[in-house]
């Protein structure tokens, strides 16, 4: 166990008129387990005993059996075993008049030195920038300010520079280098993780901005029915624009899932091509669809690309056997399925808000509604025009 004794009687000389009490150490960095003596020192003019005062540490009165009467103006209290800092901006320690009021205080800053951080993981987007993250080492909380700077360099020359996002906080384990990166040579990056109490540095990660590359989804992706076949639907979409200019060869992924399912299902051999048809699905149902990029071989590069986000969902229903009769912007009186009936009541309420009488009536009219009412997490039941 550490300790860390701090005892020390503030000549009267330093107490000004200005202030009531003095608390030393003020505002002292220890180490978790460490022990602390801290004195509060009275001025004169108070007339105040230290025997009538008390501590608290974050508004718990402290026992006074850890007190210490040093002289009629000075009482010090020990605490041993400090525990880490609930909060960043430190632990409360004030002493209190024997009326409650408080005569002075001091921040307890209590926590442990940085660990090594760890998976340090970077990818750019469309070659580009480059995003950074990565993982504080050990269990992560010092309980104390802890600063994370991501730096990097050309490995065989160029000089050392540090990223400039606020790597400060819990949340803050990433950042972002925007502009700026050679292509064609590999850069030296590592991450610095340093607080009052230390400091540790990152293992160094060697890397080729090509070889790390990622897209922005694939855009425009269209879902529509294969004529009148029930089981099947077509999807089609646009190579990232952003690539277009670049060597590469592209991978695609494509998910789809029912639309009152959250369990989707992946196209994983779609290759190279900006279209395909999923096969094998049931009729007279919504699907929603997405899909993803992977630029593989940029510039010759030989590693595994990165996969993309996902697309925006897309949505189409597959035929069914019943159909809507033409000209006809009412369900029939007397049908029996009740919930056809309930969801055809919504389709036409929303349909004279976004539709101009029959005429616009379509399939496609029919979808759109579809994706909509997903957007606005409505379920069937929840809508009733």
């Amino acid at each position: 166990m550490f300790s860390f004794m701090f005892f020390l009687l503030v000549p009267r000389v330093l107490l000004s008129s200005t202030h009531v009490a003095v608390i030393s150490p003020q505002d002292p960095v220890l180490r978790i387990g460490s022990s602390l003596t801290a004195t509060c020192t009275l001025s004169p003019e108070l007339g105040l005993h230290s025997s009538t005062l008390y501590w608290t540490l974050n508004g718990m009165c402290l026992s006074r059996s850890t007190y210490s009467v040093v002289s009629p103006d000075i009482l010090s209290v020990t605490i041993h075993n400090l525990n880490g800092s609930r909060q960043q901006s430190g632990d409360n320690l004030v002493c209190h008049g024997a009326d409650g009021h408080i005569l002075a205080g001091s921040c307890l800053y209590v926590g442990m030195p940085p660990e090594k951080p760890v998976n340090l993981t970077c990818w750019s987007r469309n070659t580009k920038d480059l995003s950074c993250k990565w993982r504080p080492g050990g269990r992560g909380e010092t309980h104390i300010r802890t600063k994370y700077t991501l730096k990097y360099k050309l490995r065989w020359y160029g000089r050392e520079k540090e990223c400039e996002n606020d790597g400060t906080g819990k949340q803050h384990y990433s950042c972002h280098i925007p502009r700026n990166l050679a292509l064609f040579t590999p850069y030296e990056i590592w991450v610095e993780a340093a607080n009052q109490l230390g400091s540790s540095t990152s293992d160094i990660t060697t890397l080729d901005i090509l070889d790390v590359v990622t897209t922005d989804p694939p855009a425009n992706v269209q879902v529509s029915r294969v004529g009148d076949l029930e089981d099947q639907l077509t999807v089609r979409w646009a190579s990232p624009p952003e690539l277009k200019d670049i060597l590469f060869q592209a991978k695609y992924q494509i998910r789809y899932r029912l639309e009152d399912s959250s369990e989707w299902k992946v196209v994983d051999d779609v290759g190279n091509q900006t279209s395909c048809r999923l096969a094998g699905l049931q009729p007279g149902t919504v699907y929603f669809v997405q899909v993803r990029c992977n630029p593989v071989g940029i510039y010759g590069s030989r590693k595994a690309g990165i996969w993309s986000d996902w697309s925006h969902p897309s949505a189409a229903s597959t035929p069914s056997s019943e159909r809507l009769q033409s000209g006809s912007c009412d369900p029939k009186p007397g049908e029996q399925n009740s919930t056809l009936r309930r969801e055809l009541k919504q389709f036409f309420g929303w349909v004279r808000k976004h539709a101009y009488g029959c005429s616009g009536m379509s399939i496609k009219l029919y979808d759109q509604w579809r994706v909509w009412l997903q957007k606005t997490h409505r379920t069937r039941n929840q809508v009733d025009y």
